[in-house]
């Protein structure tokens, strides 16, 4: 996991100079903005907002880092829905996740310089002697050398720079002799022998006691490590080098990114993800500023800022150039191929380049930055969270959501750099979601799935060390910190190190001259220190004025072909073009206009009609572009319609004491019954039916009236369960699948059909439970006899479950009167591909109807090519399934409305609530389910969406 973080500098080819004078006048330049520029929009905050707000913050810290002291320490990590600790080796392994975990304690590390920045100088002094107590750094362990550097070895770094100032200030401290840095200095001898390779990029796992390549090490025999893992070292391994006065540290990291500059790809001087460490060669040639890659950009500015050596300066302009010109494509960033940069290598984005506006905004490059980060924020207002990966159309593409502080560290600068109050309501708006979805009893949990509110155990330890160090200095004063943060830079997990370290022990390095630096002629390197009359051209309005077009852009982005009014429609005595809702075609006037189009209409032997347009084939461009106007409605209405037999999965959530809402199960939705985004939620006590298959009438009906039955999968339609039951007069029904293990981690949900039959005799709600699901109800029915849970549509705020009840102190700024905002869910349609060849850019419209079997799996759609524009001379070929349940056509076409509406050629609106549609087609939106303290103790941790990427290091 490539963890970006924050710091300062100035941005173009200045010439060399003490880098602590460039960055205080960049602070100085920051201050001028701070006090100057603020929007009309956006109401300035008044200090006690502020304070009450910082004053939250400590709060939400105190939970956290109180829990892992009281419930986890001395393990890596703290579990908070389980509420222990997690220790390698005692939990079933996450794969490359665990990486991270070395026995090391690692979270009361990666907190230190948190507390002091947190004002908390005794409780630093308290984990600080706690460290040096019980902190062993030669465990027999396979750890992330990117990982361990970062968290552990710069964890180690910030506490001592901070531990020095605070005993220079003479109240704190006073003990202190550098144990902190010897420790560091222990750590770095034991990373050193991963760069014993030809290249001098590092192995990226390293064996804590034993090192490399030995037998015992089991480790060595890798060939391939991300960029970021090798490109992220030179903060901490040159701040060791110039603490402790030994080079080598500095030389080893310097070799590394020298070695990376040469492997760029020279014509388009973007680099890889992936690269071999024994030849150099590109593994993975997608390049992009996310996952993976990040870091790598981030160190190469930061170490100018505290290193002054022009040549790192040079690179991230070299580097930056080439970003804005191929993968920046305002507001999104896109991976683009490095020696096809044109080319775009994926359709979603991941939330690690959330970092970027931070890091653009210390280049001096505001507009992008603003741009960025708005879209960013449209995406989290609504899933509450950002998705660990979304669509280009802003649709969930991975759900998971590890609370990671990225976007909360861009928002810190940017303010930063603006003044504008707008992106305090940001951070508010942070700090409500948090409590109000992520609190749990011990902590704060990660977000397994974003769209039904379900939870990881896992609370990881750049949470602590980023998340509310980030956001308390956001609402934070000059005054309300005990020491001059503008001192120090901030390494990419936000540890502090002192800039003055620019002037100690310098390394005699050179400067690297293999390759010629090129003077870049882009308008961005204009200036040397971002100033207010540059970023802001005498407008105090500048950062509204750039946000205000994108305010909508997730919501209310329509499909440009569909509301585009052609003027000539309207002439005098011309008919308005054929709309796609009217067309018939039996209709011979209706067919005689298609073929004006160019569109022809074929019969095939399956009984579909398939529509395709050959654009060359139309009587005129005009009645090209009505063509494609008419097969993009087509595709609209073909959607819509299919969408409507396709119901959005729903929510199991156990509400009844241990739990109060915090066990949230993935449900299967049900094409009969009652429907549960148009009736809330159905709540109740749940009873297992006699006989358990349902399949004939029930024994027990005094057990189940009143409640929600419990049946299992199998023997007969789910239609005539959900009859019998009914009849027993149960409330709902959960069908729990009969196939020992089954679970949403691994099949993908599927919505119960009825029996060929009219159902609309059913009156009551049916959902379907994996095995692995439904056990957690049937094993909480025996643990506590009575099991209450509500069948909605989504998770329900807790504090609106428990309304009128006793509610638990942990459940804080939640609105007892407001349920949680609804969201809609992945549909997962899986597009039908047809078995006949069509032409570039063609598509596919299916106008017969097709039966659904009684488990209509919901998968998701494989990515498609756009379809081609207007009046491109390329023939355009559609057919489009309306009423097919695994087609979606709409896959190949510009982003439509999620949740907003589109303008009609009448310039009417028209309403169209879609669903969201997860676009991996190889991940379910079925891994929803919630571990929970006594029953979930054992369970394997969900790591499908992490092996994905490929060891991206997330």
């Amino acid at each position: 996991m490539s963890e970006a973080g924050g710091g300062r500098g100035c941005g173009s080819a200045v010439p060399q100079r003490a880098p602590w004078n460039l960055v205080a006048t960049t602070a100085a330049l920051y201050l001028v903005m701070a006090t100057s520029v603020w929007t009309a929009a956006a109401a300035p905050m008044s200090r006690e907002e502020k304070q009450k707000l910082g004053n939250q913050v400590l709060e939400m810290f105190d939970h956290a880092y109180g829990n892992y002291m009281e419930h986890a320490y001395p393990a890596d990590e703290l579990m908070p829905l389980t509420c222990r600790g997690r220790v390698r080796g005692q939990e079933p392994s996450r794969g490359d996740v665990d990486d991270a975990l070395g026995k090391f304690s690692l979270t009361l590390i990666d907190s230190l310089d948190t507390l002091v920045v947190l004002n908390k100088t005794k409780e630093f002094e308290d984990a600080v002697r706690k460290v040096l107590r019980d902190v062993n750094l030669d465990n027999d362990v396979v750890v992330s050398v990117f990982e361990t550097n970062i968290r552990v070895l710069g964890g180690l770094l910030g506490g001592h720079s901070l531990a020095i100032m605070l005993k220079e200030k003479g109240e704190y401290m006073q003990w202190y002799n550098g144990e902190l840095l010897q420790m560091a200095k222990q750590l770095g001898y034991k990373l050193l022998p991963a760069f014993n390779t030809t290249s001098g990029l590092p192995y990226p796992r390293i064996n804590l006691k034993f090192g490399i390549r030995k037998p015992e090490a089991r480790t060595g025999t890798e060939t391939d490590t991300c960029t970021a893992c090798a490109g992220t070292l030179i903060l901490e391994f040159a701040a060791l080098s110039r603490f402790t006065g030994a080079t080598i540290f500095e030389e080893y990291a310097r070799k590394a990114l020298d070695f990376l500059w040469e492997k760029r790809q020279r014509s388009s001087n973007l680099v890889g993800v992936t690269i071999n460490i024994h030849t150099g060669d590109w593994v993975r040639k997608d390049s992009g500023v996310g996952a993976g890659i990040d870091s790598y950009y981030e160190y190469l500015l930061k170490a100018y800022v505290l290193l002054g050596d022009d040549s790192f300066l040079e690179r991230f302009n070299t580097h930056y150039d080439a970003i804005m010109r191929y993968i920046s494509q305002p507001p999104l960033l896109l991976d683009v191929h490095i020696h096809k940069p044109m080319l775009n290598a994926r359709t979603w984005m991941d939330a690690l380049l959330a970092f970027f506006p931070g890091l653009q905004v210390l280049k001096g490059d505001i507009r992008p930055a603003i741009e960025t980060h708005e879209m960013l924020y449209q995406v989290i207002k609504k899933h509450n969270f950002l998705p660990e990966a979304f669509t280009t159309d802003f649709r969930v593409h991975w759900a998971q959501h590890p609370l990671r502080p990225e976007f909360a560290e861009s928002t810190y600068f940017l303010y930063k750099a603006t003044g504008d109050p707008y992106y305090l309501e940001v951070g508010k708006t942070l700090i409500e979601n948090l409590n109000k979805y992520a609190r749990v009893p011990c902590g704060f949990a990660a977000m397994k799935d974003v769209r039904t509110g379900s939870h990881e155990d896992r609370m990881d330890s750049f949470f602590l060390a980023e998340m509310f160090k980030y956001l308390y200095l956001l609402f934070a004063d000059k005054e309300d910190i005990i020491f001059d943060i503008e001192d120090y830079i901030f390494t990419t997990e936000a540890h502090l190190l002192p800039l003055w370290l620019s002037t100690t022990n310098q390394s005699t390095s050179k400067k690297n001259t293999t390759s010629e630096y090129i003077e870049l002629d882009d308008s961005n390197f204009d200036w040397t220190c971002p100033n207010t009359q540059i970023l802001f051209p005498n407008d105090p309005l500048y950062a509204q004025s750039i946000r205000e077009p994108l305010k909508n852009v997730v919501d209310k982005s329509c499909p440009r072909g569909i509301i585009r009014v052609r003027e000539e429609s309207f002439r005098s005595g011309a008919k308005p073009p054929l709309r796609a809702r009217d067309f018939m075609a039996t209709n011979p006037e209706h067919l005689e206009i298609l073929k004006k189009m160019g569109v022809s209409l074929i019969h095939l032997k399956d009984g579909r009609v398939q529509l395709v347009q050959h654009a060359i084939q139309a009587a005129s461009s005009i009645d090209a572009e009505d063509g494609l106007r008419f097969m993009q409605e087509m595709i609209e209405l073909s959607s819509q319609q299919q969408k409507e037999q396709q119901l959005p999965p729903r929510a199991v959530q156990v509400v009844s004491r241990p739990f109060f809402g915090r066990v949230v199960l993935t449900a299967g939705p049900a094409q009969f019954g009652l429907d549960l985004s148009k009736h809330k939620e159905t709540r109740g006590f749940v009873a297992s039916s006699k006989p358990y298959n349902g399949c004939s009438e029930l024994t027990n009906p005094e057990a189940v009236v009143g409640k929600i039955a419990l049946i299992q999968r199998g023997q007969c339609m789910f239609a005539e369960k959900a009859r019998h039951i009914q009849n027993a007069g149960a409330i709902g029904g959960i069908v729990i699948d009969d196939n020992e293990g089954s679970s949403s981690d691994t099949a993908p949900l599927f919505q119960m059909a009825g029996d060929g039959k009219d159902t609309d005799d059913i009156k009551i709600p049916m959902l379907f439970l994996f095995s692995k699901e439904g056990s957690i109800i049937l094993d909480a029915l025996r643990e506590y006899e009575e099991v209450e849970v509500l069948l909605s549509d989504k998770a329900k705020d807790r504090a609106a479950i428990l309304k009128g009840k006793m509610t638990p102190s942990y459940i804080i700024n939640s609105n007892p009167d407001m349920e949680s905002e609804e969201q809609p869910f992945s549909d997962g349609d899986s597009e039908n591909q047809s078995t006949e060849p069509l032409a570039p850019g063609s598509q596919e419209v299916d106008l017969a109807d097709q039966e659904s079997p009684e488990d209509s799996s919901l998968g998701s759609p494989p990515e498609s090519p756009p379809a081609a524009a207007a009046g491109e001379a390329a023939d355009e070929a559609t057919d489009v399934s309306p009423s097919e349940q695994n087609s979606d056509p709409l896959e190949n076409h510009e982003p439509t409305s999620l949740d907003g509406e589109c303008t009609d050629l009448d310039n009417q609106l028209q309403e169209q609530s879609e669903t969201e549609e997860d676009s991996n087609p190889n991940v379910s939106w079925g891994n929803k389910d919630q571990p929970i303290d006594s029953i979930l103790a054992d369970w394997s941790e969900d790591i499908e969406a992490f092996e994905m990427m490929e060891k991206d290091e997330l």
